[in-house]
């Protein structure tokens, strides 16, 4: 290749890396710079870079200026400093273009919890995962510099929220002392709503950047007619730090801060999250041991996905149902006259479901995982504590056709307060302290490993979380506000499908399901089934109705009656699968390579875009839709076998020449290196290496990514 250089970013925009291997034996490649260079920062990289190799201390270096943020680095080729192929050039370039060292601050290190290490893993492995949205309508003014002063006070408040994981093999918490708040107000008219929480999505949220929750407010105030319009609210937050009842406790805090004219009072919250990690470890785990060693359920157990219906369109869906104030309290008052609760009916109307679905027949053990608040432990204060609390339990129950609907909810009852003793253990401790042979595969503890399928099964969750302004209504009408219960839209898990329950702002139940849409899944018509039965159970279901009762129930409303569910491993269509198929199409999601952007033209050659972990796949889509050159862009997945797999998958393109540059975020500037090292000394032509931070936006990378995809295709 030849000493031509990518032309640089506009000044302030983020440090960009593109590596050139060179000439064979691709053994001195050139680092090209574009962006800020500090020298104390490119030493400590070479450092940190060179640990990697036993006995080698940081390279002697040369750094060639062609102007202000433009620069080329060359390491000795010469002597014992000499790098050769073995020097970590990839991990030089993440270290360059991560984020920097903070400016000093007093910090704080603790060891997460067993679940939140569980919670990190899984949205690693599975990006996209355990992001949760809350919204809600605010009626009346809205003062934004207010409103921004009182999330900025709940965050100086509450440790948690100041809380991000580092990036070590074994993450920890990072506690900062100050953090700014992630709040944004947009005036009326600026943007739809709809496309701000499809933005919002897309933005993604990692649990590894300290800020807290991220907080969107649009609207609120006069709009250009001078009529009064109101607010519509979004909080965005992770799993791994905060679950939904922390969300609502939150909310309640923030109404106290507005209400005080944007500051709470007092001090930081004690106990807190460091509290509970200190009481957590004082517990003897030799009780719950004994528990799910015997209590786990069987592995003959049914854990089926809820019917079957051809793919759709989209990798994921939701889909939710409403019973309206009447119908809910009519089902807790029959709940209650059977010693049960909402709960507990729709834990028995689900079971029923999943039976049906699996095509049972007799008695038969069935399998799903509920969700325990956490609280129910003695830690004072456990109740108000913001953290990642809740935790999914396996349940096992017994179905029986013959068996009485009051007799199901007894059991269900008596299983989860047994379960909920020990709400504080994780599903991996779980997992782990099964009997040897049961099931694992539908369990949702760690997450299976990066690019194999999610694990089977179902999880419910209902939300018994306070009413955000259950003390406060009276005193924001006296600032002329009212506030809408909050309403959650629904976070992929670990499980295929995920059903919320949760009380409305009329008092109504609301059931949403998230699910990853696939050839095995109709959760609209399972939802819909749910909703009929607990509607119908109060007027139907007496002492002596039994589960046939409910079966028949169903069969007369239509669907899927004893169909079993579409095998996971169902057949694709006859004939090789092209490694570039248009995802669209209905391919299967473990393909290595998705393809995002078609070439605008024959023989453009393709850009490769390297995914790295913690990076939600929307910013790769967003990439490929600011890209403007004719090159085709793919996606080349995390796929298990690492970095041989990867570069197996993209043979096609090398040997037909056609790829010319390996993007990536930071964080992925290793795998990209070594795969284009691969790529070379297999004959092929090494593709320019482009590497960005993380949180450089789609334009800028677009662009470097043309320029680079250019330069490649001349040569």
């Amino acid at each position: 290749m030849t000493a031509d250089h990518t032309s640089p970013p506009p000044d302030g925009e983020p440090t960009c890396v593109v590596v050139d291997l060179g000439p064979a034996p691709y053994d001195e490649p050139r680092l090209e710079l574009h962006g800020p260079l500090d020298e104390a920062r490119l030493q400590a990289a070479l450092g940190r870079a060179a640990v990697h190799l036993p006995g080698a201390s940081a390279p002697r270096h040369r750094v060639d200026r062609y102007g202000p943020g433009h620069h080329t680095l060359r390491l000795a080729t010469e002597g014992a400093d000499r790098p050769g192929g073995t020097f970590p050039f990839g991990l030089l370039a993440d270290l360059l273009t991560g984020p920097a060292a903070p400016p000093a601050r007093s910090t704080r290190t603790l060891a997460p919890t067993p679940l939140m290490r569980e919670l990190l893993a899984d949205a690693d492995a599975h990006p996209g995962r355990h992001v949760e949205r809350l919204s809600w309508a605010w009626h009346g003014p809205l003062d934004p510099d207010r409103f921004r002063a009182a999330w900025q006070s709940v965050v100086d408040h509450e440790s948690v929220l100041r809380a991000a994981f580092d990036d070590g093999p074994d993450p920890q918490l990072v506690l900062h002392d100050h953090v700014d708040a992630d709040v944004l107000w947009l005036p009326h008219g600026s943007l739809r709503w709809d496309d701000l929480v499809e933005r919002d999505l897309r933005r993604g949220l990692d649990p590894r950047r300290p800020g807290g929750p991220r907080v969107t407010a649009l609207g609120g105030g006069p709009a250009g007619d001078g009529t009064p319009t109101p607010a519509r609210v979004l909080l965005t937050y992770h799993h791994a730090l905060l679950d939904d009842l922390s969300a609502r406790l939150l909310l309640r805090e923030f109404y106290r801060a507005y209400l005080a004219g944007g500051r709470l009072p007092g001090g930081e919250r004690r106990p807190d999250l460091r509290d509970y990690v200190h009481w957590l470890g004082r517990q003897d785990t030799a009780p719950p041991r004994e528990f799910w060693s015997a209590g786990a359920p069987p592995a003959a157990a049914l854990s089926p996905v809820p019917y079957g219906a051809p793919p759709g369109p989209a990798d994921t869906g939701r889909t939710r149902v409403r019973l309206t104030a009447d119908q809910t309290e009519r089902l807790a008052a029959w709940a209650a006259r059977l010693g049960s609760a909402e709960s507990g009916v729709l834990q028995a109307v689900w079971a029923v479901l999943l039976y049906r679905a699996a095509g049972a027949d007799g008695t038969a053990t069935i399998r799903f995982g509920v969700t325990a608040s956490g609280r129910g432990i003695l830690f004072e204060g456990a109740d108000r504590l913001p953290a990642a609390l809740r935790t999914p339990l396996p349940l096992g129950v017994e179905v029986d056709p013959g068996r009485t609907v009051a007799g199901l909810l007894a059991e269900l009852r008596d299983r989860v307060l047994d379960m909920t003793s020990y709400e504080w253990v994780s599903p991996r401790q779980i997992r782990g302290w099964s009997a040897p042979g049961r099931t694992t595969a539908t369990d949702p503890a760690h997450g299976p490993p990066a690019g194999d399928r999610p694990p089977d099964g179902s999880l419910l969750v209902f939300e018994h979380g306070p009413r955000p302004a259950d003390d406060l209504s009276e005193e924001l009408a006296a600032l002329g506000v009212r506030v809408e219960r909050p309403d959650p839209l629904g976070a992929r898990t670990a499980f295929p499908v995920t059903l919320v329950a949760h009380h409305g702002d009329g008092g109504g139940l609301v059931l949403t399901a998230s699910y990853d849409r696939g050839p095995h899944t109709d959760v609209a018509e399972a939802l819909t089934h749910t909703a009929l039965l607990l509607r119908e159970l109060p007027y139907l279901a007496g002492d002596t109705t039994t589960v046939a009762d409910l079966l028949r129930l169903l069969a007369g409303a239509g669907g899927p009656a004893g169909r079993r569910p579409v095998p996971r491993e169902a057949p694709g269509p006859a004939g090789p699968r092209s490694p570039l198929r248009p995802a669209e199409t209905g391919e299967p999601a473990d393909l290595p390579l998705v393809p995002l952007r078609l070439a605008a033209e024959a023989g453009a050659g393709v850009v490769c875009l390297v995914q790295t972990h913690g990076t939600p796949r929307s910013r790769y889509t967003e990439l490929a839709a600011a890209y403007r050159g004719p090159e085709s862009i793919v996606l080349l997945r995390s796929v298990p076998g690492g970095v041989p797999a990867r570069h197996s998958a993209l043979r096609p393109l090398t040997d037909r020449a056609g790829l010319l540059v390996l993007g990536a975020f930071s964080g992925g500037g290793g795998t990209a290196y070594e795969i284009a090292r691969l790529i070379g000394e297999n004959g092929g032509r090494p593709p320019l290496v482009v590497l960005t931070g993380a949180s450089t936006g789609a334009a800028p990378l677009a662009r470097m990514l043309e320029t680079a995809a250019a330069r490649a295709g001349r040569h």
